[in-house]
């Protein structure tokens, strides 16, 4: 798998940011057996961050500020979602298909935090490196709602058409395959 890369995500043609100027993605694997997802933003002025709301599952995150995770599976049409709220609200799914049998992934909790300075913001997701296991390609992806209402949807690829982080375009970051034990 991937020990460390960063990626810049490019907002949505269609559903341009008006404050937020950017978004890079850290992706590492520590020494210490985690894997580690962190969005930076830039243009945290703008930025409607979503208030604590405890550690746990969470429904419907998408629908203000979060970070998204999809690991399509090695083999079939399957891929899993995963949503990280600056709420530190996460929620794991698993799609049979396209956008099709939708049923919660069973996977250890992560640990979300977010922290926000003068210029940026910062949402970091630690998860268990297992998680990769059976994937062969990711796409990382943002919902971004500004305190002025705009929302922007930022990806490292785009489908055409209106914004679908489960298109399978968008799922444009290739991962090692494992290696021979």
């Amino acid at each position: 798998m991937l020990v460390h890369q960063t990626v810049s995500l490019v907002p949505h043609p269609d559903h341009p940011p008006r404050g937020v100027q950017s978004i890079d993605v850290r992706w590492l694997e520590t020494r210490k057996g985690v894997f580690v997802l962190r969005w930076v933003i830039k243009g945290v002025e703008a930025l409607a961050v979503p208030a604590f709301a405890g550690k746990g599952r969470g429904d419907d995150l998408w629908q203000t500020t979060c970070g998204e995770l999809f690991l399509k599976d090695r083999d079939g049409p399957g891929y899993r979602e995963f949503n990280f709220s600056p709420s530190e609200r996460w929620a794991a799914y698993h799609f049979e298909n396209y956008r099709d049998g939708r049923t919660d992934a069973d996977v250890p909790p992560p640990e979300v935090t977010s922290e926000g300075g003068q210029f940026l913001f910062v949402l970091t997701a630690l998860l268990d490196p297992a998680l990769l296991e059976g994937s062969d390609r990711a796409g990382i992806s943002a919902v971004i709602e500004e305190k002025d209402g705009t929302k922007s949807f930022w990806a490292i690829a785009h489908a055409p058409g209106a914004p679908d982080f489960h298109n399978p375009a968008c799922f444009a970051l290739p991962l090692a395959a494992p290696a021979d034990a």
